[in-house]
């Protein structure tokens, strides 16, 4: 439907592809060999071409300012009102999503009134109107909320628009013939179907949300991530920019995990999704 839709790829099961053949611990010494080539060759780099660490810090400086702030303590507190701005807007926005996205997938109607203000809305750039939605909420984490669910609303409604449509339509035809009512073609036939595409939006939106909280601790803020990474860029601390950088991604990384656990837990009958996950 969009680029930000994202199907959960049929036609790509049956575990033939190249990466699905990988047992894990292959895949694991992989990523592990890839990630010391890539130390390896950014320490050889900075050192070859005597780039300033204030410019581009090391590997060894990179560590040396994850350290420092894991154990001054300072982090912790930024952290939790990050992460609170990141759940937070992430539910609102995925429930709003999924409310209107079903009723849209449902309603021809609803389709023609609502669906073009909704593009609408989602062309404009979020680092446009972020100034303010912190006029309008303040600096406080109800602003950074609001622009996370904003992020993550697009990509949920998309692909729950998406999965309610790609039910099969001679089983809602036969639902209908045996008088089920609209809700119960909803539950039993339309919804099933359109979990993997929910998913797979929600496995976008929690990435986005990351990317949400810190756009709105950009604009104004007074605790978070993002106003940690202003400090040091205002102090031209370059490894410790890079050490907030390495927490953002590694909290992306674990929340993208739980949400694929849940996938394969929730919707462990979907042979779309199994396949995913085996060649993921």
């Amino acid at each position: 439907m969009d680029r930000t839709s994202s199907t959960p790829m049929q036609g790509q099961g049956q575990g033939q592809g190249p990466v699905s053949r990988l047992t894990p611990m292959r895949r694991r010494v992989m990523i592990a060999l890839f990630f010391v080539a890539v130390i390896a060759l950014w320490h050889a780099t900075v050192t070859g071409f005597g780039i300033s660490r204030l410019i581009f810090p090391g590997p060894v400086g990179v560590a040396g300012a994850v350290y420092d702030v894991l154990a001054s303590g300072e982090l912790w507190p930024h952290l939790w009102v990050t992460l609170y701005e990141i759940l937070a807007g992430f539910a609102l926005g995925a429930l709003a999503g999924f409310v209107l996205g079903a009723g849209i997938g449902q309603s021809a109607v609803m389709e023609a009134v609502l669906y073009p203000y909704v593009l609408a809305f989602q062309t404009v750039p979020k680092v446009a109107v972020a100034p303010l939605f912190v006029l309008w909420f303040g600096f406080g984490t109800t602003s950074k909320v609001v622009i996370t669910a904003t992020i993550v609303f697009f990509p949920v409604l998309a692909n729950t628009i998406v999965g309610l449509r790609s039910a099969p339509r001679d089983q809602v035809d036969l639902m209908k013939a045996f008088t089920a009512s609209p809700w119960h073609v909803f539950r039993m036939v339309r919804l099933p179907h359109a979990l993997p595409y929910v998913f797979a939006g929600l496995d976008i939106g929690i990435v986005l949300a990351v990317i949400g909280a810190i756009v709105g601790e950009f604009v104004g803020a007074q605790a978070g991530l993002g106003y940690l990474i202003l400090q040091r860029n205002f102090s031209m601390d370059a490894a410790g920019m890079f050490a907030i950088l390495i927490v953002l991604s590694l909290i992306g990384i674990v929340l993208h995990a739980i949400v694929k656990t849940l996938a394969q837990r929730i919707i462990f009958w979907a042979d779309a999704f199994s396949d995913l996950s085996r060649g993921s």
